[in-house]
C-alpha cells in the first residue's frame, strides 16, 4: 500500500531536491557540448531540458516552501533564517528563469534562423553564459544551505501525514505503553 500523499504545505521536502539536482547538473551538459562539438545539438538540448525542468521545479519549491513556512513555529532566530531562505529562494527562482531563457535563446535562435553558429562564437557565448550560471549556482547552494539550517540547526520540519485520516493535518504523537506495563 502506498503512503498517503502529503498536502501542498508538506510537499516542500519532496520537491525541493529535484530543482537543486537538475540545475546543478545542467551546466555539465553545456561543458560537454563544448568539449564534443559534434554532439552539441543533443547535449545542448539535454541541458536546456534540465534547466526548464529545474526552473519549473524551483517555482514549485518556492510555492510549497511558502506554504510550509506559514506553519512553522517561530522564534527570532528561526524567523530571521526563514526570511533569508525565502528571499534567497525567490531570487534564485528568478535568476534561473532568466538563465533558462538566455540559454534557450542561444540554442533555439540558430535553429529558428536556419543558420549555424561559428564554433568560436558559440564557445564565447557559452563561456559567458556559464559565468552567469555560476552566479546562479552559488545562489542556489546558499538557498539550500539556509534551508538545511532550518532543518538541521533549528529542527523545522514539514508536516507530513502518516495515514489517510491525518492528510493535511498536523500529526499528534501518542505515547504507547509497553506490554509489560499493561499486565
Amino acid at each position: 500500500m502506498l503512503p498517503p500523499f502529503p498536502s501542498w504545505d508538506g510537499m516542500h521536502p519532496l520537491i525541493v531536491h529535484f530543482p537543486i539536482a537538475l540545475l546543478l547538473v545542467a551546466p555539465l551538459f553545456v561543458v560537454l557540448g563544448l568539449i564534443f562539438p559534434k554532439q552539441w545539438n543533443g547535449l545542448a538540448a539535454a541541458a536546456l531540458i534540465l534547466m526548464v525542468l529545474g526552473t519549473l521545479g524551483a517555482f514549485a519549491a518556492v510555492s510549497t516552501g511558502e506554504a510550509a513556512g506559514e506553519l512553522v513555529e517561530r522564534n527570532e532566530a528561526i524567523s530571521a533564517t526563514l526570511e533569508h531562505h525565502e528571499d534567497l529562494a525567490e531570487t534564485t527562482r528568478t535568476v534561473f528563469a532568466v538563465l533558462t531563457l538566455i540559454f534557450a535563446a542561444i540554442v533555439v535562435t540558430p535553429l529558428v534562423l536556419g543558420t549555424t553558429v561559428k564554433p568560436m562564437l558559440r564557445t564565447g557565448l557559452c563561456v559567458a553564459f556559464l559565468c552567469l550560471y555560476a552566479f546562479g549556482a552559488v545562489l542556489l547552494v546558499n538557498t539550500a544551505h539556509e534551508g538545511g539550517r532550518l532543518v538541521h540547526e533549528y529542527g523545522v520540519q514539514a508536516l507530513i501525514a502518516t495515514g489517510p485520516s491525518t492528510l493535511g493535518k498536523p500529526v499528534e504523537h501518542e505515547e504507547h505503553e509497553d506490554e509489560e506495563d499493561e499486565r
